[in-house]
C-alpha cells in the first residue's frame, strides 16, 4: 500500500511539474531523449546487454531443464506419483 501511496504521489507531482513546463519544455525534453537514445554509446551498451541477458536465458533455460530432468528421473526411478491402484472399494488413493 505503501508503494502504491509513493507512486500515485509521483504521479501527481509529475503531472502539476509538466503542466508548467508547458509545450516547449516538453518538446526539448522528448527531443533531448530521443538524441541520447540515439547515440552510438547508448546503443551499443543497449546491445550489449541484450546480448549478454541471452546468454544468460539461455544458460538458465538448460540449468532448468537439466534440473526437471534429474527430477523427473528420480520420481520414476522411486515410484512416486505413479498410478496408483483402487483400494478394495473400488476408489483409489489420489
Amino acid at each position: 500500500m505503501r508503494y502504491k501511496l509513493i507512486f500515485v504521489a509521483g504521479l501527481a507531482v509529475g503531472f502539476v511539474l509538466g503542466t508548467r513546463a508547458g509545450r516547449e519544455q516538453y518538446e526539448r525534453m522528448k527531443k533531448s531523449a530521443q538524441s541520447f537514445a540515439q547515440s552510438p554509446a547508448v546503443r551499443n551498451a543497449a546491445e550489449s546487454a541484450a546480448q549478454t541477458g541471452r546468454e544468460v536465458a539461455g544458460k538458465a533455460m538448460h540449468a532448468v531443464g537439466d534440473q526437471a530432468q534429474r527430477i523427473r528421473s528420480r520420481r520414476d526411478h522411486n515410484g512416486l506419483f505413479a498410478e496408483t491402484e483402487a483400494d478394495e472399494w473400488g476408489t483409489s488413493n489420489t
